[in-house]
């Protein structure tokens, strides 16, 4: 009987050796087989064409843009980018968004929308190297706000666009320019307002690009070269609003066994204590399957196989706060208020949290969530509609054009990368246009380490020149290619 049994634990040891050796061996790399193309050559005054851009404080908070910036702003763009303005159909909404409109020579192709913003976040001047609105171009870098979020990319495709018609090109799909102003807070006036014309007109479009992901240096350990990561999918977001009301308060030297505060602060130690559950599927594994034939053995290994791996890889990327955004709905508790001095029990006690919604569930079930972990029917659990909010957004495919051409373009410019579709974890004004394309694109292919993450949104956001022509080079490439 033990021979036996020692017999029957090496099979199914051989068998599961064979298996994982299998799946291994099968899992081949999914990387497009291009030949670089020749480097378009670019002026590095470019570089500071753009940086005058920077200098324009084209601020959106709230409900409040800086006005005096974009009118600016917009004389600037007509002076740097005149063959853009006049030989394509061009309109502005709502003053401060535009449309550029490209006709192609084939009316049957659907065509192309390229999307950018132009508003940026405000900036606190102190702790920055170079100003945050001085324009500078400094150390093979520009710096300012809007260097990374997100004028490079309105710039440079205008940049692309105006070379393209020095060069007497003419596209053989319509391509189409969207840059709104307010992407920072709602999108509504911008990109909302564009996309509703884009609608009235009946408008479809072959697939849409936005800003979104990078090109990441040092974005896994196994992998040594840079990740290209496209957008395929963005996570959703809501604020909810977690209220507790008592009837009655008094004086703090008699307080009762639970306060206002202390009942919210239980409820949200229940919540941050029971996260919701991590999960690889959708954009998240499209990710790993791009990127786990290009990796060192071991780490091959443990992605082909993650029927069997699975609670160790997640294991592991739960301890860095950016792969854990990848696997799960994150809760952010971000605001608390209660109270009106520290010897007056409070009658009400609320907080604020901040919710990125993972694709497959939605903003109903996170609030379900909220009330089966906190159990509490004190605790009043609403949604904050005083600010924008969004289910998470569809899947866009691979296997199509859209995909395969962006794929294609960056491998042709950025020969030595690994392309791969993954999640955004933030949201972008793409949540505007899903009902326009079925392929929605999220990708600014501009080459940085994981250390200049924190400059997004952060102090010293800064783009390097090579970088920024790079960019120009994928946009001219992009829309030359884009009939085909």
């Amino acid at each position: 009987m033990g021979k036996f049994i020692f017999r029957l634990i090496l099979f199914a040891f051989i068998a599961l050796a064979v298996s994982v050796w299998f799946k291994t061996f099968r899992f081949s790399s999914r990387q497009l087989q291009v030949e670089p193309i020749s480097e378009l050559s670019l002026n590095d005054s470019l570089a500071n064409r753009f940086a005058r851009a920077l200098k324009y404080p084209t601020i959106s908070s709230g409900n409040w843009v800086d006005t005096s910036a974009f009118r600016r702003m917009d004389t600037l763009l007509q002076k740097q980018f005149p063959l853009a303005h006049k030989q394509l159909d061009f309109e502005r909404v709502n003053e401060f968004s535009r449309i550029y409109r490209w006709p192609g020579t084939d009316a049957l192709l659907d065509p192309v929308l390229l999307i950018a913003h132009l508003d940026v976040v405000p900036a606190d001047s102190v702790a920055w190297t170079e100003g945050p609105f001085s324009g500078t171009v400094k150390d093979g870098y520009i710096w300012g706000r809007g260097a990374l979020d997100d004028k490079l990319s309105a710039w440079a495709l205008l940049e692309s666009v105006e070379k393209l018609l020095q060069e007497g090109f003419q596209p053989e799909r319509s391509i189409y320019l969207a840059f709104g102003h307010d992407e920072e807070t709602s999108g509504a006036m911008g990109a909302g307002s564009i996309a509703a014309r884009f609608k009235e007109e009946g408008r479809q479009f072959a697939f849409v690009l936005d800003e979104g992901l990078v090109i990441l240096e040092n974005a896994l350990d196994g992998l040594d070269k840079p990740v290209a990561m496209i957008g395929i999918a963005e996570k959703g977001i809501c604020n909810y609003n977690l209220i507790v009301q008592l009837e009655e308060g008094g004086h703090a030297m008699m307080p009762p066994p639970e306060t206002a505060v202390g009942i919210l602060s239980a409820a949200i130690d229940k919540l941050q204590k029971n996260p919701f559950p991590p999960e690889i599927d959708g954009a998240v594994s499209h990710f790993f399957d791009y990127v786990g034939p290009e990796m060192s053995l071991f780490q091959k290994t443990v992605i082909a196989n993650r029927w069997l791996t699975e609670s160790l890889l997640i294991s592991n990327l739960e301890k860095d706060p950016a792969a854990n955004a990848l696997l799960r709905t994150t809760i952010a508790p971000t605001m608390l208020r209660g109270g009106v001095r520290s010897n007056v029990l409070p009658t009400k006690a609320t907080a604020k949290v901040n919710v990125r919604i993972l694709p497959g569930q939605t903003i109903e079930s996170v609030r379900d969530h909220f009330q089966a972990v906190m159990d509490d029917p004190r605790v009043k659990v609403q949604l904050d509609t005083s600010i924008s909010y969004n289910n998470p957004s569809g899947i866009s495919e691979v296997d199509v054009f859209g995909f395969q051409l962006i794929q294609r373009t960056c491998l042709e410019i950025y020969p030595e990368v690994v392309v791969a579709p993954s999640l955004v974890i933030g949201y972008t004004d793409s949540r505007q246009y899903q009902d326009l394309s079925d392929q929605i694109y999220r990708f600014c292919p501009v080459q940085i380490d994981r250390s200049d993450l924190t400059r997004i949104h952060g102090i010293d956001e800064r783009l390097a020149v090579d970088d920024y022509l790079n960019l120009i080079r994928f946009y001219h490439q992009l829309i030359r290619e884009s009939g085909k």
